[in-house]
Parts: C-alpha cells; structure tokens; sequence
C-alpha cells in the first residue's frame, strides 16, 4: 500500500487473483535402446532425426532403436529423449608420447562415446597456424567403410586448430575438445613441471666465438617477459666490468649469453604470483650452433620467454642479438614440450583403437568395443529409472524388445512415478502374429494397469540404408508414438489415437492383416490391431489400455486424466504455504475452473454446459477444520471424459410403400 501523505490520486496495481494454468505437455517421448555410439545410461533430448544421427549414429541390425526414432518423428513427433544402453563397451583411444627428450605420455584422445565405431576414427597431429612452436591442431578423421587400407578415402571430420597445453589458457585443449562430436582429448599423465629446458626463447644463430659488431657498444638493451610477470628492460652494461668472474667485454656469444644471464637475474618479479625462481635460476647459454637459449628459471607448464626491443630503439639490442619473433626467434613455453609430435611421414593418421603402424610415438591402444550380448529384459528395465528426474517425458517405449516383463515393467513404472504421469506403448515379438499368439502375450503380462497399451503386428518399412532391396519388419511403437504426437497437436490428448485418419507415414506393408473377426477377438483381450484398408491405407485400429478397469478402457480417457493431472498440479503451485481460508479456496476455485472452461471450449468433455463437463470444489466441506489444523487443503476436480465410438451401428430397414 502506498504511504498516504498528502491529498491527491493514488493508483496501485492490484492483482486480479487469476493465474493461467499451462497445459501441460502430452507427446514428448522416451525411447531406450541399443545405439551405435552417444551417452551410456543418459536421457538425452533431441530434436528432429539428424541430431539423433550425429550423437547416436545410423541404422543397426542388431537394434530397432534408429528405426523407431526416425518414424517418430516423421510420423509427427518434435521432440523426444534417447537412453542409449550396453554392457560392457570399450571406448577405442591411443595414447601419444610427447615431443620432450624423455619421450612421456601425453595424450590419451578418445572416441567421443564407447563402441566398434570408434575404431574407424583417425587423428592427425599437425603444428599450429597461429603459433607453431607452441600449439598444435588435431584433425579428425573417419576410415572408409569399404576400403579402410586406403587412407587417401579417410573422409575429414573435424578440424579442431591451434590448440595449447597450459591449463587455464583459452586455446587449453582439453576445454577446445570438449564441444567435439567425434573425440575427447585428456591428458595422460599430469605434469606440473618440466624438465629437459624446455622454456626457451631461441634466437638466429650469432656464430659461436665470433665478433660482435661494433655497434653493440651503442646497443646494448632489450626488454624481457618471464613466466608472463610483464616487460622489465634489461642492460647488458651492467654485467660488464663488475669483477673477478663477471663479464668484462662483450665480444662472443659466450660472454653475450652470460651477460645477460648476470643482468636478467637481478630483477625482481612485478607480479604476486610469480614465482621468483624464475628470475633467480634463470640461464641463457648458445647451443652448439651458436643460437641463444634464453630459459625461466620456474619449470612450469605456463613458463615462458618472450623479448621484446628496448623502450628507446637507439638504445636496443634485441636485433643485433637475433631474440624475438620479431627477429625471427623462437618463444617456447614450457607446456610445449608436453605436447605431442605432428604424424611422422609416411604415418599420415594414428587410428584410434585400430592403430596397425607400431610407431614410437605410440604408448598403447584400446580396441572399440560394443560389450556383452543383451540377451536378457533387465537392462533395458533397469534404464527406466533414468527418466525419475525428467519431468517432461509423456511417452515411453523400448522399441523392439517385445516382452511380456517390458510391457509389464514400463506400464507399472508409469503408474509408480511420482505424478503418474507417463504412458507406456508396448511391442510385441516379431514372431506374435496369430490371433493365439497375441492372447498368450496379454495373459502374460504383469502387471496390468491403466498406463499403458500394445500393438500388434509389427510393421513394414523400405530399408533406410538402402542395403536390402525388399522392405523390412519394424517395432510398431515409434510410428504409434509419433501418431500420439500428431494427433494431440491436430486435435487434443483427448482424441483416441486410432481411425482411418491416423495414417502410419512410412509403413509399406504389416507382417500379418488380421481380418475383422480376428481383431474382434484381440479387441476383448485389450490388444490393439494395426489393419490395412483398400481406402485409408495401414492405420491405427484401436484405442485401449490393458486395464480390465471398464473405468480406464480407453486410451484417451487415461491420458486426458494424466494430461489434468499435470497441468492443474504445476498450475497451483502458488497456493502452498498461503493463508489456508476462503479466499484461497476462492483463488483454486477460479484457476482451475477457468482452465476447466477453457478445455471445454475445445470440446474436451462429454456436456453440452460447462457444468454437465466438469465441476471444481474446494470450501468447507472438501477442506474441514481438522484439514486446515494439519495444514492441508482438499480440492476436488470431476470431469466426464470422452470415450471413442468403437462401434458405430447402423440400422436399415425396408419402407413400406405408399400409395400415389
């Protein structure tokens, strides 16, 4: 309320107490299954089949877990989880040395997932663009599938470029591999330092006890970074002339090097963090080709030597010395030598998991493999409990693993979550043809309840890999849960799935037409029929749950309820810990009964009012005093649902004739 101080208007915003309910989602799907590569034991949301390609691969013929995605979603699915499942597997990798004296393992890069695929992967090690001296590029590869022994077929995956060694560094490769669809890239063995000098800053060759030119008196300053503390200025001409020992004259590389050694070590660092070894233990000597070697003192990943010329040009040296990019040195820093060696010739890729060139710059190799056998229901059962957290996913569906524990597993998992708020599509084996084989397998299954349905028969499809001439047999369950997809968007959860407008997209044919009496019989067992006819084509031809419930016979019938269910749940999460009295049973009321109307309007209830449709209670009578004491209030929502016309019944008769 507004402080009221002094005669005038006050205008306040007051809330009208309505807060939209959202519908609640009813066709965002989970299939679990067996997939050529992509997350182990992982729900994973994609979008459109492509994804689902690039993170789980193509067709398998051990699997119908491809199929089933891909007539999701062309049968009107737009979004759906994946669990991939397995046994056992092997990530393919090889392990690298590094490019250092000592020869140490370097990286471990992988297939990105676990399985065979990984095998056909092939990295090459090239210098970076940017940097060569310090970064490298990896590129990834795919061996041909038909030809794999020629390398010049390998087909050019990724390209992931300029990559460094230092932890922390923005190029840092393990960060720059991460977003990679192909490989991951670790370090194999963890190196805090290094050894071997490997921070150096190299410049031209000066020419070993050679003299200098005469205008080195003039010039004998340079700046100079170590470990990235920041540019301190360096003058030789305090190292000459200092005494027994120390430099007298700068007229050879020797005495240069150990000039500037003298003088670099008398600075101080500018930074905290540095380490001051750097600047103490700091050498500079020329290799045997006479080239300086100017090296941190601090042996760490991140070291590193970088010059720069003097503030005053007149006054610098770095030219006449040959130090810095500039003058066409050389600035290595100390995680450089950790990195490992570009492909040697004739070696153009290291393959991983199938590495046959024994090279020295292998450590060791392991083989891509897909694991055990699943030849039992339990692992497949025990993937269910990965959607507990998802709180999205309407549809379930392990495509092809038609049993009687599966359908019984998935319905009673459904009903166990915490909103009950999935609904299990069921396959049968791909053998259940016969009207006696269907009767087996509903009897079988345990237990029965509300939440779920089956199908019969299998389907058929063209071969998506092109590979068989004649159409294939498919689980029934990703083309049901794509039309579950069209049909709530088309005209609401509260449609039953099945007619002669509800199409399968991509079916050419099913394993077995069963004729009307043969689906009479499936049709009292609660299995629904799958038919073809001369003028709707194959379609969905029925609507039933397994519960023997009449209550909850039908599929729609148990969605709608789930559907509410969810909706109203999420819709009045603002009542909680409010005032527990009227005004909060008036605000539940409102919402819920505006939701309720509006559900109406698009025909979602029996009724011709919205009062013969639905009613919402919540006052005194739904919430008593001892409710209210515990600090609980009752609401209690009715609706009188839609059930489908399964049998439409015309009668004729013959009309007398009438006189003229």
């Amino acid at each position: 309320m507004a402080n009221l101080t002094y005669p005038g208007v006050y205008v306040e915003e007051v809330s009208s107490g309505i807060r939209p309910i959202q519908s609640a989602g009813t066709s965002t799907a989970a299939f679990i299954g067996i997939a050529e590569k992509g997350p182990l034991n992982e729900a994973v949301k994609i979008f459109n089949f492509t994804e689902y390609q690039n993170l789980y691969g193509s067709f398998l013929n051990n699997s119908f877990l491809s199929h089933s995605v891909y007539q999701f979603f062309n049968n009107g699915g737009s979004q759906c989880y994946i669990i991939r499942i397995g046994t056992n597997l092997k990530t393919a990798n090889i392990v690298l040395k590094d490019r250092g004296s000592t020869a140490q393992p370097s990286l471990t890069i992988s297939a990105k997932s676990p399985g065979v695929w990984g095998n056909q992967l092939a990295v090459q090690v090239t210098d970076g663009s940017n940097d060569p001296a310090n970064e490298f590029n990896l590129l990834v590869y795919r061996q041909d599938a038909v030809i794999p022994s020629d390398l010049t077929k390998a087909t050019l995956l990724e390209r992931i470029e300029n990559l460094s060694m230092v932890p922390g560094s923005a190029n840092f490769f393990a960060t720059r591999t991460s977003a990679s669809k192909q490989i991951q890239a670790t370090v194999t063995q963890i190196q805090t330092t290094v050894t071997g000098n490997p921070n150096v800053q190299a410049g031209s060759s000066l020419g070993a006890g050679t003299p200098l030119p005469l205008t080195i008196a003039e010039r004998k300053k340079f700046r100079i970074n170590i470990d990235g503390d920041g540019y301190q200025e360096v003058d030789l001409q305090t190292a000459v002339g200092l005494g027994a020992g120390q430099v007298t004259d700068l007229n050879s590389t020797a005495t240069i090097a150990s000039a500037i050694a003298f003088a670099v070590r008398r600075l101080t660092k500018l930074r905290a963090s540095t380490n001051q070894a750097a600047f103490d233990n700091f050498t500079c000597a020329p290799n045997s080709e006479g080239v300086l070697l100017l090296t941190s003192g601090a042996s760490s990943l991140a070291s590193s030597v970088t010059v720069a010329p003097a503030i005053n040009s007149s006054e610098d040296a770095s030219g006449l010395l040959k130090l810095g990019k500039l003058n066409s040195g050389k600035e290595t820093i100390g995680g450089a030598v950790t990195r490992p060696l570009v492909n040697p010739i004739g070696i153009p890729y290291y393959f991983l998991g199938d590495n046959t060139e024994n090279t020295a710059q292998v450590v060791s190799i392991q083989v891509g493999s897909d694991g055990d056998l699943v030849n039992s229901d339990q692992p497949f059962i025990a993937a269910l409990p990965l959607l507990d957290t998802i709180d999205d996913v309407s549809l379930i569906a392990i495509p092809g693993i038609g049993s009687e524990a599966i359908v019984g597993a998935g319905m009673k998992y459904c009903a166990n979550r915490s909103l009950s708020d999935c609904f299990f599509i069921g396959d049968m084996r791909q053998d259940n043809d016969t009207v006696a084989e269907a009767e087996i397998f509903a009897a079988a299954v345990s237990p029965k309840n509300s939440y779920g349905a089956v199908y019969i028969p299998w389907v058929k499809m063209l071969d998506p890999t092109g590979v068989l001439p004649e159409p294939i047999l498919v689980p029934p369950s990703g083309f049901v849960a794509g039309l579950y997809a069209k049909t709530d968007a088309q005209r609401g959860v509260w449609k039953a799935p099945a007619g002669v407008n509800v199409g399968l997209g991509g079916a050419v044919g099913l394993a077995v037409n069963f004729t009307d009496v043969q689906q009479g019989n499936l049709n009292d067992k609660n299995i629904n029929g799958i038919r073809q006819f001369a003028s709707s084509g194959i379609v969905l031809w029925g609507a039933r749950t397994m519960s023997a419930d009449p209550e909850w016979k039908y599929i729609p019938v148990r969605r709608m309820a789930i559907f509410l269910r969810v909706s109203i749940y999420r819709g009045i999460q603002f009542a909680v810990f409010e005032p527990n009295d009227e005004p909060l049973w008036s605000q539940l009321r409102l919402n819920i009964g505006s939701f309720m109307t509006g559900l109406f309007r698009r025909g979602a209830f029996q009724g011709a009012t919205p009062s013969q449709a639905f009613f919402v209670k919540c006052d005194g009578e739904t919430t008593t005093q001892d409710d209210i004491n515990v600090g609980r209030v009752n609401v209690l929502v009715g609706f009188a649902p839609l059930k489908p016309a399964e049998f439409v019944v015309v009668k004729i008769s013959q009309k007398a004739g009438q006189s003229s």
